[in-house]
């Protein structure tokens, strides 16, 4: 039987579904949480208690989110301004449902690279037509990710997973962070040290500290690189003295060319699995069951990262470090959500702010993505591990195999005028390796083989299919 927290016919629960987005009820008292309690999305506590964990949410996120425009070569504050737009975007299509703010996503950092060429520290500004090329990726990526969307919302979320099972989503969602390796390596070249100390922050805040400020540890860490770095001479302030007080971020138009799309497309797989990834933590953390949410929300984010491309930003994606916001303080509440989207529109127009973050220098920038690259490329041995993922089915291994060589070693294929890089060809070939020999081995029987010596016995190959109708087979 249901609980009452996730029953659709409890009082509670009902309330709870169909309250507006945009109004909240008061938690309790408002000022504190009992025991075993959360303040659902559709509460709030008091406002200024809600301000203040709205702009804890900022601080979460913010690490991370500038680091893809410093990456890239696009404008902080323009990123920034799409963040918060976006997340509002996203709140108002959820219906306030599923709280979430929708920071930069890494899965395009090498896409938009590819185009442009830019490299972060590298002395010089980023060509405006490669970049205009780039945003137009960006709305493709976006609009790709819409389409998803609104088929799930129509059929559901089950083609997904038939289409891509665990090894393939596994596969992807690596190969995305450890291609971007060399871009990390590059960066921390260029001031080895300051790489190392904001590498070594980040390690020892993690373990150091416990709640938020544990939670925190890339912006912190990131903050030391900076002190270290202005300490050995590394950066420049001069743009500071130029910029004014406020003034509207830098926008730019996109400019569209089929040949690169190729780059752009295959990390909606990516976006697919955060966002149904936060869907899924928010669901577990709440009680409430919002698998009905899951196409609004691919919905909402891609019509978001299009917004983005649009004006210059890059694209957006649920945030991790904000799931841990939520995990740490008990709230819920997509009331903080909107604080935050304000507080991160507001700061967007402040020149001078957009200027501090663009003085954060290469080695820094080198050190955190070191750790943030290597995240990327963790999370998708986490998706094996915790489905149990069979290495010893050679299906398994080989799509692993292929697609993490491809795009680690960055092949590229040349297609009349479209060019198909490691990204792109490691992600076709994952899912086109698994369906092509997981029918040929069904159909040839040999999934009842013995498993290869090649792979690593862990025992949990003896609970796989293979072995079990093996074992029946011998005992009868």
């Amino acid at each position: 039987m249901p609980s009452e927290s996730s029953a659709p016919s409890s009082p509670s629960g009902l309330s709870r579904l169909r309250s507006p987005w945009h109004l909240w009820r008061i938690h309790g008292d408002g000022r504190s949480i009992a025991p075993g309690e959360v303040v659902a999305p559709g509460e709030r506590l008091t406002w200024p208690r809600t301000v203040g964990i709205g702009v804890q949410h900022v601080v979460a996120m913010f690490g991370a989110t500038f680091l893809v425009p410093l990456l890239t070569g696009f404008d902080p504050s323009t990123t920034l301004f799409f963040t918060g737009l976006g997340t509002l975007l996203f709140l108002g299509i959820t219906s306030g449902r599923l709280p979430s703010y929708l920071g930069s996503s890494f899965a395009l950092i090498a896409p938009i690279g590819a185009v442009t060429g830019y490299v972060a520290g590298g002395g010089g500004p980023i060509d405006a037509h490669k970049a205009s090329l780039a945003q137009g990726g960006v709305i493709a990526a976006g609009a790709a990710l819409a389409l998803v969307g609104a088929v799930v919302h129509i059929a559901g979320a089950g083609w997904i997973d038939r289409l891509m099972p665990p090894i393939v989503t596994g596969a992807i969602v690596s190969l995305i962070g450890f291609n971007l390796a060399p871009s990390a390596w590059n960066n921390v070249k260029s001031a080895p040290v300051t790489a190392l100390v904001t590498i070594v922050s980040i390690l020892l805040i993690t373990v150091l500290f416990k709640g938020i400020i544990g939670r925190l540890a890339i912006l912190l860490g990131v903050l030391i690189g900076y002190v270290t770095a202005c300490l050995r001479g590394e950066v420049d302030f001069s743009a500071i003295s130029h910029a004014g007080w406020v003034g509207a971020p830098a926008f730019r138009a996109p400019a569209f060319d089929v040949t690169l799309l190729g780059l752009f497309v295959p990390v909606v797989l990516v976006l697919v699995a955060e966002n149904i990834g936060h869907v899924k933590s928010v669901s577990a953390m709440t009680g409430e069951n919002l698998d009905d949410v899951t196409g609004r929300a691919l919905l909402a984010d891609g019509l978001s990262t299009m917004l983005a491309g649009t004006g210059g930003g890059s694209g957006t994606t649920t945030y991790a470090e904000n799931i841990g916001v939520m995990a740490a303080t008990r709230v819920y509440s997509t009331a903080a959500y909107v604080v935050a989207a304000l507080t991160a529109l507001g700061l967007s127009l402040l020149p001078k702010f957009g200027q501090i973050i663009a003085t954060i220098p290469a080695g820094v920038l080198g050190g955190a993505a070191t750790i943030l690259y290597g995240m990327i490329g963790m999370l998708g041995v986490r998706i094996w591990v915790q489905n149990r993922v069979d290495f010893s089915d050679p299906v398994n291994l080989n799509t692993a195999a292929v697609a993490m060589v491809v795009a680690i070693a960055d092949y590229t294929w040349q297609w009349g005028e479209m060019t198909f890089s490691g990204i792109a060809l490691g992600s076709v070939s994952a899912i086109a390796i698994y369906h092509a020999m997981r029918w040929v081995s069904k159909a040839r029987g040999t999934n009842l083989e013995q498993a290869s010596p090649a792979s690593a016995p862990a025992g949990t190959e003896l609970e796989g299919p293979a072995y079990a109708t093996r074992h029946s087979k011998h005992g009868s």
